[in-house]
């Protein structure tokens, strides 16, 4: 995607959520950043209500969480939505949908936005509109999400812990198409890690992973892997003069899966694997971003990308996908080779095999 979001900018950012904080005190407990939590004894999942139904929290018991959330979690209390709202990085997992650059082109509340068919922010009523629980239980949640004016969709969420292991939780998302005329969309899943983390996509061509180095006087390009079949990054120094790696890696997938290790854990994340004709052509079904301050690693993120099919719908008519995420406990060494050999165990113990 198109951001540019500097280290400095981040920084300033986290002075603003330590002024926010203090403000916080003065406010009911209403504007608390509302968490329900779902663990089976295997899986420990936070999810956020009121910040449109986005995880905060994912790790096996005992272990620290896998996402990188922001502190503005913490310390900005939810917005609420409107059409010249701007991205706040609460980070986490949330739902997207695609494609970007027609992301507010299609809609008639915001017409500087429109005009300059821009490409930043995503839709804030997708990202804060607060979520209405529609079923709750220790292993389950379904949320239903509100009207967007921007998209013209609502976007309703599940999230179901298996009770068993390996640990394992199953997403679903739909959105309905709330117009009276066809709109045309797709559901786009984006997770996000440290900067740190290693991540592995299967890749069977080299030419199927197209990288864009988003350089400018600050950093430079990411740095890939491939071998075997998978993909990956490096966190390779910077050359002289820049600061850190910053880019995107447009995939098209040999198979369904992603996997990112962090925080003694490895997450393997599992869809449907589409044609490439189902994808928008300015997408990949997986995207990779990767954001690297060799300075401040804390600044960073990596962004698990995953996109559904584009569809039309017409008025009233919805479309849907899902996403299976299992973590399996890594405590081995922090190496390239060690964390392919622990993935290649992964899959096979879930019968997908490399």
């Amino acid at each position: 995607m198109v951001r540019i979001v500097l280290g400095r900018m981040m920084r300033r950012f986290r002075r603003l959520c330590a002024l926010s904080a203090v403000t916080l005190l003065a406010l009911p407990a209403v504007h608390a950043t509302e968490r329900v939590r779902l663990d089976d004894g295997h899986l420990q999942v936070e999810i956020a209500p009121g910040l449109g139904g986005r995880i905060v929290h994912l790790s096996l018991p005992g272990r620290s969480n896998l996402l990188k959330v922001g502190d503005a979690v913490a310390n900005i209390p939810p917005p609420v939505p409107s059409a010249d709202g701007e991205n706040i990085p609460y980070m986490g997992h949330e739902l997207w949908t695609g494609a970007q650059s027609r992301w507010w082109l299609d809609q008639d509340v915001n017409a500087e936005r429109r005009a300059a068919a821009a490409v930043w922010p995503p839709d804030p009523f997708l990202a804060y509109g607060r979520n209405r629980i529609v079923e709750r239980s220790p292993l389950a949640l379904v949320l239903e999400g509100v009207d967007s004016p921007v998209s013209g969709l609502r976007a309703s969420q599940s999230f179901r812990l298996s009770g068993q292991t390996p640990a394992t939780l199953a997403l679903g998302a739909e959105a309905v198409n709330i117009r009276e005329r066809e709109v045309r969309r797709n559901l786009w899943f984006n997770t996000r890690l440290p900067a740190g983390s290693r991540v592995f996509v299967p890749v069977a061509r080299e030419a199927d992973a197209r990288l864009r180095a988003d350089e400018d006087a600050s950093f430079a390009g990411p740095v890939a892997w491939w071998r075997d079949g998978l993909y990956s990054l490096q966190l390779a120094p910077p050359p002289p003069g820049k600061d850190g790696r910053r880019g995107k890696i447009f995939i098209a997938p040999s198979a369904g899966w992603i996997a990112g290790f962090n925080a003694g854990q490895l997450l393997l994340i599992r869809f449907e694997r589409q044609p490439d004709t189902a994808i928008d052509p300015e997408h990949g079904q997986v995207e990779l971003y990767q954001q690297w301050h060799a300075d401040d690693p804390d600044a960073g993120l990596l962004e698990l990308e995953v996109h559904a099919p584009m569809r039309s719908l017409a008025p009233g008519e919805t479309m849907r996908s899902g996403e299976t995420w299992t973590v399996f406990p890594y405590d081995g060494p922090d190496t390239l080779e060690a964390q392919r050999d622990a993935l290649v165990a992964a899959l096979r113990a879930l019968g997908l095999g490399h």
